[in-house]
């Protein structure tokens, strides 16, 4: 009986007649138990090559972008810094013109007026070495670098003090993603971990400026978020630098406010149960 490839001689694919058309699936290799191993999940498996438009050079690049429902959020920091299991996105929150240097958070990147956009072309295309986008994926350090070209294109480009607080804010939150992924044997590690912290609080300093100079002449919402997450994100950021005063008056705003989410009024609560007990330790230091 000839088979379902039978014919395939005349196209010079003879060697092909024989192949199955539902080839049994492969076993799992086992693991040392005896199970089957688990697949390898790799950085690059949650990403792919997007096509962008530079509203600067117009001219057509490709960026390394997440794809959407494959990364599982693990859970989030104190100040809502999201923790997404086996890859960190924000390395990949920056979309860059690789020919141009324009550069901003995905959120931004195609919203920009003519007066910007000369400003980008004049401080910053100007002088920009274009650079090959080869990379699978991005290490801390480089998405560090992207970040903090986003911030100078914000700076150039006189963005609102939302968007550069936000800038910084991510920023801090990827410095502290890099602290967390240190190699703990190499010789230097403290030493590292010491600077990325000190890097780590200096973004934190300059989004807490930001946000509270937003907060006093933009409307809400402010870079996605309502007025009880940014009052969150001030409350948190300010008790880090022992701003108690301003955390109190905050938290305390949100707790009353009937536009707070039950979820954000939980969070503040913990805020204060924290902050209570700062104060109590700071005035004991005292005695």
């Amino acid at each position: 009986m000839a088979g379902l490839l039978s014919g395939l001689e005349q196209f010079g694919l003879s060697n092909l007649e024989s192949m199955d058309l539902y080839e049994a699936p492969k076993k799992a290799e086992a693991g040392p138990d005896g199970a089957p191993a688990a697949p390898v999940v790799q950085e690059q498996d949650f990403l792919f090559d997007k096509s962008f438009n530079c509203p600067i050079c117009d001219r057509e690049f490709k960026a390394r972008t997440v794809k959407i429902g494959k990364a599982k959020l693990g859970g989030s920091d104190l100040d809502l810094r999201p923790r997404y299991e086996q890859i960190d996105l924000l390395k990949y929150d920056i979309i860059m013109c690789p020919n141009c240097g324009y550069a901003a958070l995905s959120r931004f990147f195609k919203f920009l007026t003519s007066p910007q956009a000369k400003n980008i072309q004049k401080a910053i295309s100007s002088t920009f070495k274009p650079q090959q986008e080869t990379k699978e994926t991005y290490t801390y350090d480089e998405a560090l670098e992207r970040y903090k070209l986003t911030l100078a294109n914000a700076i150039v480009k006189q963005a609102r003090s939302s968007e550069k607080a936000y800038i910084c804010l991510k920023t801090a939150w990827l410095l502290r993603g890099k602290a967390e992924h240190l190699d703990n044997t190499q010789p230097d590690y403290e030493e590292q971990k010491k600077a990325c912290q000190e890097e780590e609080d200096e973004f934190l300093k300059s989004a807490l400026e930001g946000f509270l100079a937003a907060r006093q002449t933009e409307s809400f919402p402010m870079c996605g978020m309502d007025e009880p997450t940014v009052d969150y994100l001030i409350a948190v950021t300010a008790m880090r630098f022992e701003q108690y005063d301003l955390t109190s008056r905050l938290i305390t705003g949100i707790l009353t406010s009937t536009g707070a989410n039950p979820r954000m009024k939980d969070k503040a609560r913990d805020v204060k149960e924290m902050l209570m007990k700062k104060i109590k330790e700071k005035n004991a230091a005292r005695k």
